[in-house]
């Protein structure tokens, strides 16, 4: 009999005792506890089963939990004997910072005091029973919403000893999204008051702790070391590349093909394969996102279930105000092919607008990329082959990549039909307007010159319109060809269409009187350089190739072909 499908439940207690349907992932138990590493941090994308993998550690090792062993009947960790044994015997306290998102400091600051009083009232047994000495007890009384910096910083720690000195045991540690706070503040500007917060709540609790016996955290992704865990050597990181816990979250291809023939769509796994295979662990290829997978045995349709489920707006932030290596790599990506690029998985929040290869970790560590290979350079730099996750994830960007165009949507589209009628006229009209409502969403938020404005706008322009006219044209941009680099060339796919090349040329005073002059250099340049060459080799005729120069001055726009007579 199927077992039910249900969405959302983060708690292992409640998924088992409601005999919800469950993938076996308690082997996590006993690889983390073989490895005996004082801290595990483990980094995967969102939505791949942290919550419940740490709320699954809480009820087998937790005293709380003390003989709940009906909790773990049948699954792989109870045919073990001695892991038997461990079940329910340690202090355990268990801490969350999914739900830690605020605009300014002060508001993370006391979502997390939030947060930590919210445990210590788990344990006011302490306080009823006279435990904790006068001093204690005053500190204890103290920890709520409001208790500022200081104690924050202090008061894991204190707990710690508080529980270890009660159940004569060091405690055990989880602490789930734990690097939440830390994109909260990159994304709303208090990123150095944040570091400096975290930094000293970290090593109080995972350092300098006598009480702590291990501790786990779980993220997204891997923070650079000089950010928050500067004072840490006794950290074991697992990024989506190590090959320690690479089956624990997600779900393998037999895990996911079992689950269709349970819920009779066996018939469906190659089209569940095309949507939502594709993420790499370590050397463990052909993993799915859980939820994707969970939400559509539910729903039993196709689509973007786990691109859906938050906000997008750091990717699509750090893309449009990327420069043109990112648009370019993004281009490729989006195209099937794969990027080759120097990266170092971890994350330098600080740096992500200006450090090469930053914006790839951040993504790859998220889910949107899959590292096809990799190899270590003599210098230790690694240079890793990146692609697409999968089909949704390329649907998850190319929805991103229209919605830079929202505002000025009607416009756009009339630009498109234009562009494929020949119509320059309206091409020039429409593509001026657009300008004019998407302009913003390529800005930097620092002072743009009028000169660059228009050089970030061509480049989401043109994944633009690799989104819109896919299944019409090959597309590609930045190429060489002849004897120099056209800016956009537009292939076609079938015989009914014509090429197209465009040049973009941004007005320069100094060379030119006007913006028509520009117009004129643009097209000057593409028979000059000679970019029919690579088209022409195809054998794609004169007559069937379109050229068209694209002049900016600021938001304004000049449109000019020299194949005016479609």
């Amino acid at each position: 009999m199927a077992r039910q499908i249900a969405i959302g439940i983060q708690s292992f207690e409640k998924i088992r005792t409601e005999d919800c349907f469950y993938i076996d992932k308690t082997l996590l138990i006993k690889e983390w506890w073989n490895n005996k590493d004082d801290v595990t941090l483990i980094t995967r994308p969102r939505r791949f089963g942290k919550t419940l993998n740490m709320s699954m550690l809480e009820c087998f090792f937790s005293n709380r939990y003390k003989n709940r062993g009906d909790l773990f009947e049948g699954l792989s960790i109870w045919k073990e004997e001695k892991y038997q044994e461990l079940q329910g015997t340690y202090p355990v306290i268990f801490l969350s910072f999914a739900n830690v998102k605020a605009e300014t400091y002060e508001g993370t600051l006391e979502s997390i005091c939030e947060n930590i009083a919210c445990l210590y009232d788990q344990f006011d047994f302490l306080i009823e029973e006279d435990f904790l000495k006068p001093r204690e007890r005053k500190f204890y009384e103290s920890v709520d919403r409001d208790m500022g910096e200081g104690k924050a910083g202090i008061a894991l720690h204190n707990l710690c000893g508080y529980l270890s000195r009660y159940y004569e045991k060091n405690v055990l540690i989880l602490l789930d999204e734990y690097d939440t706070p830390m994109q909260e503040a990159y994304v709303n500007g208090y990123w150095d008051k944040m570091v400096g917060f975290i930094r000293n709540l970290f090593n109080s609790t995972f350092k300098t702790n006598p009480y702590m016996y291990r501790a786990i955290m779980t993220g997204i992704t891997r923070v650079s070391k000089e950010s928050i865990f500067s004072d840490f050597n006794n950290v074991r990181v697992v990024t989506t590349t190590a090959t320690n816990y690479m089956t624990a979250f997600g779900f393998t291809e037999a895990e996911v093909f079992r689950a269709l023939e349970e819920q009779g769509l066996e018939g469906r796994k190659e089209e569940v394969k095309s949507w939502y295979d594709g993420f790499v662990f370590g050397n463990t290829t052909d993993i799915y996102n859980p939820w994707s997978i969970l939400s559509y045995l539910k729903e039993k349709e196709f689509t973007t279930y786990w691109a859906n489920t938050s906000s997008n707006s750091l990717a699509g932030k750090l893309i449009t105000q990327g420069n043109p290596t990112i648009k370019q790599f993004m281009l490729d990506l989006l195209q099937g092919r794969e990027v080759s690029t120097e990266m170092d998985e971890q994350i330098v929040f600080e740096q992500l607008n200006r450090k090469k290869g930053a914006i790839w970790s951040l993504l790859l560590a998220s889910g949107y990329l899959k590292v096809t290979e990799y190899y270590q350079k003599e210098d230790g730099k690694r240079i890793y082959q990146l692609a697409l996750t999968n089909k949704e994830v390329r649907l998850m960007f190319e929805d991103m990549i229209l919605n830079w165009f929202e505002d000025g949507n009607d416009s756009y589209n009339a630009f498109i039909s234009a562009l494929l009628k020949g119509d320059i006229e309206e091409m020039e009209y429409y593509m001026n307007q657009v300008a004019l409502t998407t302009f913003s969403y390529f800005d930097t938020g620092k002072q743009v010159s009028e000169i660059s404005e228009p050089e970030r706008f061509y480049h989401g322009f043109v994944l633009g319109l690799l989104v819109e006219l896919k299944g019409k044209y090959y597309l590609k941009f930045n190429r060489e060809s002849g004897l120099g680099r056209y800016d956009v060339m537009l292939e076609p796919l079938c015989k009914e269409l014509d090429a197209i090349i465009i040049e973009f040329k941004v007005y320069q005073p100094k060379k030119e009187k006007n913006l028509s002059e520009t117009l004129a250099s643009a097209l000057a340049q593409i028979e000059k350089k000679q970019y029919d060459a690579e088209l022409l080799e195809k054998g794609i005729s004169k007559e069937r190739i379109r050229h068209y120069g694209f002049a900016f001055e600021g938001k304004q726009v000049l449109i000019g072909g020299s194949n005016e007579a479609i």
